[in-house]
C-alpha cells in the first residue's frame, strides 16, 4: 500500500518539484510526515484526517508515513495537503491510480474538505510544463492563473470528493487563454498636478527611460502628488511581463487573474531591510521584488533607516537580489522604477528657508540618510517648491493621455535598439558606447559638466542614458549638446 503524488514547494518566485511518498504499514495507528517540513505542512495530517473523514472516505487506523521529497530541501505552508490526501486516498484503495499518474496536485484543504487556493500557482503550472506533466489540478480561485502557461491542462477542483472525477477525466479544464487587452488605467491623472513644468518634464523623461528619480523640497510642494501620478505616464505591459508580474504576486499570496497593472508599491518608512529586498528561510520576495516591472515608491525618505536604503544599492545595478542561505542561494527578479520624496530637513522647510529650526547635526543626520553611493544611482533629482497662486489658476494642464503616448513612442524606439522590454536605464556598457556616440561638442559639454558636478565614472554613465532618453523623446537619433546640458541639469543635486 505505497503511492506517489506529484506537487510542488515554492522557493521564492519558483517552484521546485517535490514527490510525495505515501506508505501505509502495519503498526500502531499514526501518521508522521518527514523531509523537512514546517509547522503549517506538520499540521497536514490534522487537516487531511478531518477533511476525509468529513467528505465520507476512511482514514486508514494503520501506520502511516508520508515523506515529501527530495528531504533535503525545506517545504513550508499547506499547498501540499491536497497531493498528500490524494496519495493516502490511492495508497488506501479508494481512488484509482490514474489521478496521481497524469496531473499535478497544489491546495490547502479546509476541514469539511473544501479545497482552498495557495500562493504560487502560476510558478507551478510553469514547472509542471517543464516536468512534463500533463496537467495540474489547483483549486478554483488559482485556475486563471495557472491557465496563462500553454500546452498545459489546468483543472479547478473544489472538493476533495471531486479527485475520483479528475481520475475518470470528467471535470472539464480551463480553456488556457491570452491575457486580455490591459484597460485604460484607471489611475490619478497628471492633470491634477498644476504648475511645475520642471518637475513634469522629470516625470516624462524618468517614465520614458525607466529612470530612477528623486524629489526634495517642504511639505506641500506637490511631490507626492506628482509620484503617485507616474504609473498613469507608464506604456503597458507586454505579455511575457504580464506573466512575470502575475508570478510574483501568485508567489506572495495575491490569487485571482493575470495582473495587467504595472505594480506600485509604497512601503511605510519603517519597513526592514529584509521586507525591502526579501529574505527569510525560507526566502520570500521583499518590496522590490514585487515592484518588478513596476514602480517602487519611497515617500518620506529621510525617515527610512540607512541600512534599508543601502541594501537597494545593488538591486537598483543588477536587477536582481540574490539571497544566500545555509541551504542554497535563491535569486529574486527586481527590474524597477525607484522614485522617493523627501524633505530638506527634519521640520521639511529647510536650512535656506529662513524658517528652519533644525540643529545643523540634525539636518546633516537627516541627509545622511541618502549615501553618496546610493545617490550615485539615482538618474534625476529636482528641488521641487510649491507653485505660485497663478499656476496653481491655470484652467488647462496636459493630463497622462498625452504624456503617455510620448512615452510609449520613446519605449519603442529604445526596443529596437536594446530588444523587447528593455529601457535605457538598463543600457550596458556596451551598448552605451554603441548607440550613444557624441560630436565633439557635445563631449565637451559632458566633459565640462563631469568636471563641474564632480561626476564619478558611473555618473558619467547614466548621464549618458539620461541623455539618450531625451534625444528619444524627440525623436532624434543622434545625442546633441542640447541633450546632453538637460540631462547634466537633472543630474545634478541640491548644492554641488
Amino acid at each position: 500500500m505505497f503511492a506517489i503524488a506529484r506537487t510542488f514547494a515554492l522557493i521564492g518566485v519558483t517552484a521546485e518539484p517535490v514527490h510525495v511518498e505515501v506508505d501505509i504499514g502495519a503498526g500502531l495507528p499514526s501518521f508522521t510526515i518527514v523531509g523537512l517540513p514546517d509547522a503549517a505542512v506538520r499540521e497536514s495530517r490534522e487537516r487531511v484526517r478531518s477533511a476525509l473523514v468529513n467528505s465520507g472516505f476512511k482514514h486508514p487506523q494503520h501506520r502511516i508515513t508520508a515523506n515529501l521529497a527530495p528531504a533535503d530541501l525545506r517545504k513550508a505552508g499547506p499547498g501540499f495537503d491536497l497531493a498528500i490526501a490524494a496519495a493516502l486516498l490511492v495508497a488506501s484503495g479508494q481512488l484509482p491510480r490514474g489521478v496521481l499518474d497524469r496531473y499535478v496536485l497544489a491546495g490547502e484543504l479546509a476541514l469539511d474538505g473544501a479545497i482552498r487556493p495557495v500562493p504560487g500557482a502560476l510558478a507551478m503550472a510553469e514547472a509542471a510544463c517543464e516536468w512534463g506533466m500533463r496537467g495540474v489540478a489547483v483549486a478554483p480561485g488559482d485556475a486563471s492563473q495557472a491557465a496563462l502557461v500553454k500546452g498545459l491542462e489546468v483543472v479547478p477542483v473544489d472538493h476533495v470528493t471531486r479527485l475520483r472525477e479528475l481520475a475518470e477525466g470528467e471535470i472539464e479544464p480551463v480553456p488556457a487563454a491570452e491575457p486580455p487587452t490591459p484597460p485604460e488605467p484607471g489611475l490619478p491623472d497628471l492633470a491634477d498636478l498644476r504648475g511645475h513644468p520642471a518637475l513634469r518634464r522629470c516625470l516624462e523623461i524618468a517614465a520614458a527611460g525607466a529612470h530612477s528619480l528623486l524629489l526634495i523640497g517642504p511639505p506641500g510642494g506637490g511631490k507626492t502628488l506628482a509620484l503617485q501620478r507616474l504609473p498613469s505616464l507608464l506604456p503597458p505591459l507586454r505579455r511575457k511581463e504580464v506573466i512575470e508580474v502575475t508570478r510574483i504576486a501568485g508567489a506572495c499570496g495575491e490569487n485571482g487573474g493575470p495582473r495587467l497593472q504595472r505594480p506600485f508599491r509604497a512601503p511605510h518608512h519603517t519597513v526592514s531591510g529584509r521586507a525591502l529586498v526579501g529574505g527569510g528561510a525560507p526566502p520570500r520576495p521583499g518590496e522590490v521584488t514585487r515592484a518588478h516591472r513596476g514602480v517602487l515608491f519611497l515617500d518620506e525618505l529621510g525617515e527610512f533607516r540607512r541600512d534599508a536604503l543601502e541594501a537597494l544599492r545593488v538591486p537598483l545595478e543588477e536587477g536582481v537580489v540574490t539571497v544566500t542561505r545555509t541551504t542554497g542561494t535563491v535569486s529574486l527578479p527586481c527590474r524597477f522604477m525607484l522614485v522617493a520624496a523627501s524633505n530638506p530637513c527634519p521640520c521639511g522647510n529647510g536650512p535656506d528657508s529662513g524658517e528652519c529650526d533644525c540643529h545643523p547635526g540634525a539636518v546633516s543626520r537627516y541627509m545622511a540618510k541618502l549615501s553618496g553611493a546610493l545617490a550615485d544611482r539615482i538618474d534625476i533629482t529636482l528641488t521641487v517648491v510649491p507653485p505660485p497662486p497663478e499656476e496653481l489658476a491655470a484652467e488647462e494642464v496636459e493630463g497622462s493621455a498625452a504624456v503617455r503616448e510620448r512615452v510609449i513612442k520613446s519605449r519603442r524606439a529604445q526596443e529596437k535598439r536594446l530588444g523587447p522590454g528593455r529601457a535605457n536605464a538598463e543600457m550596458t556598457p556596451a551598448e552605451l558606447h554603441r548607440d550613444c556616440e557624441l560630436d565633439e561638442e557635445a563631449r565637451l559639454t559632458l566633459e565640462a559638466g563631469h568636471r563641474r558636478l564632480g561626476l564619478s565614472a558611473r555618473g558619467w554613465d547614466r548621464c549618458l542614458r539620461l541623455a539618450r532618453t531625451i534625444a528619444d523623446l524627440g525623436g532624434e537619433e543622434r545625442i546633441t549638446t542640447q541633450h546632453i546640458s538637460e540631462a547634466l541639469l537633472r543630474r545634478e543635486r541640491p548644492g554641488s
